[in-house]
């Protein structure tokens, strides 16, 4: 049997509201035969540890982060330990903007899968030459020289003590038509220990789907366990191996990528410190890298005092953090509302799943696209602090960008480009 029949047998025999433990689920199918059975409408996110596959719709949770998501997560979550199908995950993406409503469900069926995906993937810095089509018809929002005038602003707010931090973020918005099934595959391919993703991002106005592959974890949490790796500061990877490697030691000995490091770090300890027994937060950033991006790195581990927490609970503790929002919290969200340009939506928020014994997993929802009939639109952010500057910016930004980019098999940007 191949990687299709066997992912069609799995979905075919699991019951309308499977359980990964039941025989009728073992053994799970390979990782290769929920990508090959995957179509529009499905629900996908594939870890480090597992890949989850979601098909048909129970139930809709569309309740704002500040209106109670986390009390009504669990409140239909326990509907299905009380039937017995207590693995039955709520998948789907929240908001950067915890007053606007999460776009997740309760599908009729799931499909775990472990182990390693046949596409063998590394992280090693890519060449995005070669047979990359041109770019389409392309508008950035804001515009490069808008974008620029933005972190200059942002500065001058950090100049004046108004905060520590902000993320300054921009869209790119293509005219053209994406295969998500090739754009999955070649996104597993490329970083098969990111966090890959595809799920529906449609509300009232319009249709689409929000696909991408995260390197960063917001929180995973199993048992009484809890982990979470924040990422802050930044630097474009190279494909010469002793350029790229004098990159990843100049960012790593950096200060102000430190400095801005450690206020993500921070904010992310002091939310989990209060619901944990033990936090393990150590003392100096590692380096993790990407295809396209070195980034610093911090895992924090935990032991909650109360393991029946939710993991979606938690994540909204945690969201949004300096990574991706800034420091203060307040004073940040002010300066992205009255700079950007442009509604963030589910950029920034929170991608994954969770379940009725509390477990579950969240990603950062960066390096990602919404992908409608006829467009795709790209995002990317970067953290702005004393000493920053907005040429550089700008760039990280563009190099950002450059993840699902590639990944469509588009060229990278280049100066002058929107």
């Amino acid at each position: 049997m191949d990687a299709s029949s066997s992912a069609a047998t799995a979905f075919a025999d699991a019951p309308a509201i499977p359980h990964p433990s039941s025989p009728r689920m073992s053994p799970r199918p390979p990782r290769d035969a929920l990508l090959d059975a995957w179509r529009p409408g499905d629900g996908l996110f594939s870890s480090p540890r597992q890949q989850l596959h979601c098909r048909g719709v129970q139930a809709r949770l569309r309740r704002a982060a500040n209106d109670g998501l986390a009390d009504a997560a669990d409140a239909l979550l326990a509907g299905c330990g009380r039937d017995g199908s207590d693995r039955l995950p709520l998948i789907g993406a929240i908001p950067f903007d915890r007053h606007a409503p999460a776009r997740l469900w309760l599908p009729q069926q799931a499909v775990y899968a472990s182990g390693h995906a046949r596409h063998r993937g590394s992280r090693r810095p890519s060449d995005r030459g070669g047979d990359a089509h041109a770019l389409p018809p392309a508008r950035s929002i804001p515009s490069a020289s808008d974008y620029l005038a933005a972190v200059a602003q942002a500065l001058a707010r950090i100049e004046r003590g108004e905060l520590d931090k902000v993320v300054m973020s921009r869209c790119l918005c293509l005219r053209t038509r994406v295969d998500v099934d090739a754009l999955l595959s070649a996104l597993l391919a490329r970083d098969p220990a990111g966090y890959t993703f595809a799920v529906d991002a449609g509300d009232d106005t319009r249709a689409g789907q929000l696909v991408g592959t995260s390197p960063e974890l917001l929180l995973r949490k199993h048992g009484a366990r809890v982990t979470s790796n924040p990422l802050a500061g930044s630097a474009p990877r190279s494909v010469d191996p002793d350029e790229d490697a004098h990159r990843a030691q100049a960012l790593l000995a950096s200060a102000k990528d430190r400095h801005e490091h450690a206020l993500v770090v921070d904010a992310v300890a002091t939310a989990l410190a209060p619901w944990c027994r033990n936090l393990e937060v150590p003392a100096t950033p590692s380096l993790l890298a990407t295809p396209t991006m070195w980034h610093l790195s911090t895992r924090i581990d935990g032991t909650l005092a109360d393991a029946s927490t939710h993991a979606l609970r938690l994540a909204l503790q945690l969201h949004p953090t300096p990574a991706v929002c800034g420091h203060p919290t307040a004073a940040a969200r002010t300066a992205i509302g009255e700079l950007e340009g442009y509604d963030r939506d589910l950029f920034t928020g929170l991608v994954g799943w969770c379940d009725a014994h509390g477990d579950g997993e969240w990603a950062v929802t960066i390096r990602c696209a919404l992908v409608e009939a006829e467009a795709a639109t790209l995002y990317a952010g970067a953290g702005v602090v004393a000493g920053s500057t907005p040429e550089a910016e700008l760039a990280e930004t563009s190099a950002k960008l450059g993840t699902m980019l590639t990944a469509m098999g588009l060229p990278p940007l280049t100066e002058g480009q929107p």
